[in-house]
């Protein structure tokens, strides 16, 4: 199958969030818009989000809570297109959505619903995709010309929608990075976000020995923190709090890890202290914490099995601390097999933030992770798909 410049406005390289929702808005202006993808399915991030769900976004979107080398490049997108007018879209197609806790948006139904709504967007419009289009060379410059294995395309713009390197499985790869360097682009390096960390040495050996314990906790990395839910693993650190320290941690520095956010550590010892002196540690630390993590910890203070009114007030003061300020150093992350976004990507000083597009190359778009964009854990990064991938349809 081969097309003329004249077949396609809009060429528009992958069908996932960003991509379809930009071929959506395109077509809906009278683009003739063609998405071509190499999976044999459209969306299948969107599928597997939220445990098939789809924490589509957020009631508390603001560019704050994204990482990007130009902190405000965000601003204009998601305030042109924001979770109000995603929620618009799914009110006319009727789609059941609930809120859960810290604003995120789920829905009732599938993350099927939200593949379904985005092809019948697409379909309205006459969009034209084509899956299992293995790709080949892009050249050009307005026309471009894309090869594939489902035959040439040609049109004036070019969207690149292809995403980051994490979840590999469904078939992630640096297209858009490489594509961008061939046409002078800077990359800011990736790396794997929303990830968990993994450990080395005694830190691992103890984390193997609390494996499948989550706790509420307080994470800190310099003056950035989160307050959710922590898991120990048998390779280290999960669960949200640390998903979402782990896109601004940085390698050999280490994390602060607070287990008791809501109270003094130290005065608490010593209280009980006062009123329980015959309690063991643990058993007082057990009040607070599950009993093995209690154990462990006190053990590792070289207080276990010892009364607390035989403890001295220094040798508290430092269990407190492992309590309240406990330093972890990772040795790494589990990497993009399990990272949920990828952090860097096309620099964004490349681009313009009115129109997704190259700045010297005015019909070649960067949208979604592709980009150097990525949100926080929570719906903010179907987000930013959402809001890139309508500027870059409102501007082809």
């Amino acid at each position: 199958m081969s097309h003329s410049s004249s077949a396609f406005d809009v060429i528009v390289i992958g069908a996932g969030a960003a991509g379809l929702m930009c071929a959506a808005v395109a077509a809906g202006r009278g683009k003739r818009v063609v998405v071509l993808d190499h999976n044999d399915q459209p969306g299948r991030k969107i599928l597997i989000s939220g445990g098939g769900k789809c924490n589509f976004t957020n009631r508390t979107v603001t560019p704050a809570q994204y990482l990007s080398a130009n902190p405000h490049y965000a601003t204009s997108a998601l305030k042109r297109f924001g979770p109000a007018d995603f929620l618009d879209l799914m009110k006319r197609h009727r789609i059941a959505w609930h809120e859960r806790e810290h604003g995120q948006l789920f829905c009732d139904n599938s993350a099927a619903d939200i593949v379904a709504m985005l092809l019948s967007e697409c379909g309205a419009g006459g969009v034209e995709v084509v899956l299992e289009a293995k790709l080949g060379a892009v050249t050009g410059e307005g026309p471009f010309q894309v090869a594939t294995s489902r035959g040439g395309y040609c049109a004036p713009a070019l969207v690149i929608a292809t995403g980051g390197l994490s979840v590999p499985k469904i078939g992630a790869t640096g297209f858009a990075h490489t594509l961008a360097g061939r046409y002078g682009l800077s990359v800011v390096p990736p790396r794997p976000g929303l990830v968990p960390l993994t450990f080395t040495g005694a830190d691992l050996d103890l984390m193997r020995d609390l494996a499948g314990i989550a706790v509420p906790a307080e994470l800190r990395f310099g003056k950035t923190r989160f307050r959710e839910a922590l898991l120990f693993t048998h390779r280290g650190l999960s669960g949200p709090a640390v998903l979402q320290i782990s896109s601004y941690w940085l390698t050999g520095q280490p994390i602060m890890v607070n287990l008791l956010p809501d109270l003094d550590a130290n005065a608490r010892l010593l209280e009980r202290k006062a009123a329980r002196p015959n309690a063991q540690v643990e058993t007082v630390v057990g009040e607070l914490l599950p009993a093995r993590l209690a154990r462990a910890l006190t053990e590792r203070a070289g207080l276990l099995g010892r009364p607390i009114g035989q403890s001295t007030n220094a040798a508290l003061a430092g269990l407190a601390r492992l309590l309240s300020e406990w330093p972890l150093v990772p040795a790494g992350s589990e990497g993009y097999r399990t990272a949920e976004v990828t952090l860097g990507g096309v620099d964004t000083a490349g681009l313009s933030s009115k129109t997704m597009a190259a700045k010297s190359h005015p019909g070649l778009h960067f949208i979604g992770e592709a980009v150097d964009v990525a949100g926080w854990l929570g719906g903010y990064n179907f987000q930013w798909a959402w809001s890139s991938g309508w500027v870059a349809g409102m501007s082809v």
